[in-house]
């Protein structure tokens, strides 16, 4: 069995206790933070993660549970005022790869991967590439990205989280 075998076996018996301490840390950084390294690389090598340059990985933060709505001022009985059960379209993992497109906009998502959820939030990482560097321009596994047509792809649901929302 090769390490990253081990890897995923630890993952799936601890979960996400294993990372119960490093959610203090994680709540006061910003909500979209480039890692050095990838927190769980199984996954991140299994989505296509390389250590190489051009490959950037981002843990964003999402916050859980229905979106709220402005509420009504005048005229209207509390219980029609269509407060509750308002959900976004998108499942969070999509809403996250979406906030870290935004916050790198020279890069394009590749994929994401779930790490952990607390009370309020769930945080994910998402694996980007520049797709105008050299090194990932030559590697034949991940070139197809800088062609024209995969600009922007994760607006338009185009990554696994996108295509899952979007019952594809």
């Amino acid at each position: 069995m090769g390490y990253l075998k081990y890897v995923k076996n630890a993952w799936k018996e601890k979960g996400k206790d294993l990372f119960r301490e490093k959610f203090v840390e994680w709540r006061k950084q910003p909500v979209v933070y480039r890692v050095e390294r990838p927190t769980r690389i199984d996954r991140a090598r299994a989505l296509g993660y390389r250590a190489k340059q051009g490959f950037v990985v981002a843990r964003v933060r999402v916050l859980k549970g229905g979106r709220t709505r402005p509420r009504f001022r005048k005229g209207r009985k509390p219980s029609k005022m269509g407060m509750l059960k308002y959900y976004p379209r998108k499942n969070l993992q999509w809403i996250a790869e979406e906030k870290a497109a935004r916050k790198f906009p020279n890069l394009e998502v590749l994929n994401s991967y779930y790490v952990g959820e607390d009370g309020m939030h769930k945080w994910f990482e998402v694996i980007l590439l520049d797709w105008a560097h050299p090194v990932v321009r030559k590697d034949p596994q991940v070139k197809w990205i800088a062609e024209k047509q995969h600009k922007g792809r994760v607006h338009r649901g185009l990554t696994s989280a996108g295509k899952k929302a979007r019952n594809v």
